[in-house]
């Protein structure tokens, strides 16, 4: 028996609610800040363009130069050497250091404590001044005859110390950014492995470093952009690389601002680069961790500039509530 307002509570359990309308929340404070930001950029790129004294002529005259085009070369190929180097070093490094053999973990520690506890500059000086202490390479059995004789001038050139410098500092690091990648791999996958009869070497070739290699792209990307630029320092032992071939110019033409303009817009070239391919290898090897594979670069720069490419869900009708028969 129904009550007093009986029949509007039943039309009201049986009538869908209405339509539900959204008001976006006004973030006035974003506005105004990047208001404020647009006008301070946008009035310190007009300084820049307009300053006489930053001579963009110059810039541009020396940009393509075949000079500094040498020195870029050098500096890529210090790059790619010195990574490789690190990279190879820095996988041998981190498995030592893994290892249960106390004297194999032991060693590789005091590799990484000696080349992370002195600076890089230091370093290449050293290899530089070699042949100081090794006046010539020895090579033959450890505590018995020597077989070939190498003079040390002759054979630890500039760019040669510059490489193995760069290289062995990098290995020191590459061998930590590898471990991390290695332990965060479950060790399930180890026991795994191992039940199918896979040995330790066989388990960590095609098991755990092809799953480490999420977590060792990212760091590994950043150290090469930092290598590409810790290339600099070699100008202290007058290498020809990019800089100091700048610096051997502007020594005579006294254009420094300009010169240096242009060093700069080389490094960042070759950085956007390098993390444009960074980006594409994360999402290479990103494969499987998730359901959906990770939009490209430009796709995310396309929604963000355009949001209608966006995929958006479109909106779920709101449940009905259930009928009353009674």
């Amino acid at each position: 028996m129904a009550g007093p307002g009986g029949a509007t509570d039943e039309i009201a359990r049986t009538e869908p609610p209405g339509e539900i309308r959204a008001v976006p929340v006004r973030h006035y404070g974003r506005w105004i800040a990047a208001a404020v930001i647009a006008i301070l950029v946008a009035s310190l790129a007009r300084s820049v363009a307009n300053n006489p004294r930053f001579e963009w002529g110059v810039v541009g005259d020396f940009l393509f130069s075949s000079r500094i085009l040498k020195g870029l070369l050098v500096t890529l190929e210090l790059t790619v050497l010195a990574m490789a180097v690190g990279v190879v070093l820095g996988v041998v490094l981190a498995l030592m250091r893994m290892s249960r053999n106390a004297v194999v973990s032991g060693v590789s520690w005091t590799y990484i404590w000696l080349l992370r506890g002195t600076p890089v500059l230091v370093q290449i000086l050293f290899w530089y001044f070699i042949a100081a202490v090794y006046p010539s390479i020895d090579l033959g059995v450890p505590f018995g005859p020597s077989f070939i004789h190498l003079d040390a001038n002759s054979v630890i050139t500039k760019f040669v110390a510059a490489t193995l410098a760069l290289g062995l500092n990098e290995g020191a690091y590459m061998s930590e950014i590898v471990r991390a990648g290695i332990i965060s791999v479950d060790e399930g996958q180890h026991d795994a492995a191992h039940a199918l009869g896979m040995t330790r070497m066989q388990t960590m070739r095609r098991i755990v470093l092809p799953q480490a290699m999420r977590v060792i792209i990212p760091p590994t990307g950043n150290e090469t952009i930092s290598m590409l630029k810790t290339t600099s320092l070699v100008a202290f032992i007058a290498l020809n690389d990019l800089l100091y071939t700048a610096q051997q110019i502007y020594a005579t033409n006294y254009k420094t601002v300009p010169l240096l303009i242009t060093v700069s817009i080389w490094y960042l070239a070759v950085t956007s680069i390098l993390s444009i391919g960074q980006y594409y290898l994360e999402r290479y090897f990103g494969r499987g961790s998730t359901r959906e594979t990770a939009p490209t670069l430009f796709q995310r720069m396309r929604t963000g500039f355009w949001p209608r490419h966006a995929e958006v869900e479109p909106p779920q009708e709101p449940p009905r509530p259930p009928e009353d028969h009674r």
